[in-house]
């Protein structure tokens, strides 16, 4: 999964933040639980003000996740 969401990063990340929470890393339990975090891999779409808009969970194709990212900023594919 990090190859494909790392391609994503690098084709909408001037445009959307990405931000990675690492399960093992203890200082990320807050914002794991208000997101409600509970596999890995977990994607979650948030709104600038933290609103979850959409979220996923396991493994994902890459075109699932871009058809997320691109109804969040807007385009049409």
């Amino acid at each position: 999964m990090a190859p494909i969401v790392h391609g994503l990063e690098r084709q909408y990340g001037r445009r959307i933040d990405f931000l990675y929470l690492n399960v093992q890393d203890s200082s990320t339990a807050a914002a794991k639980a208000r997101l409600g975090f509970q596999a890995t891999p977990h994607f979650f779409l948030l709104t600038p003000d933290g609103q979850i808009v959409r979220e996923w969970q396991g493994v994902q194709e890459e075109a699932i996740l871009e058809t997320g990212l691109q109804a969040l900023i807007g385009d049409t594919p």
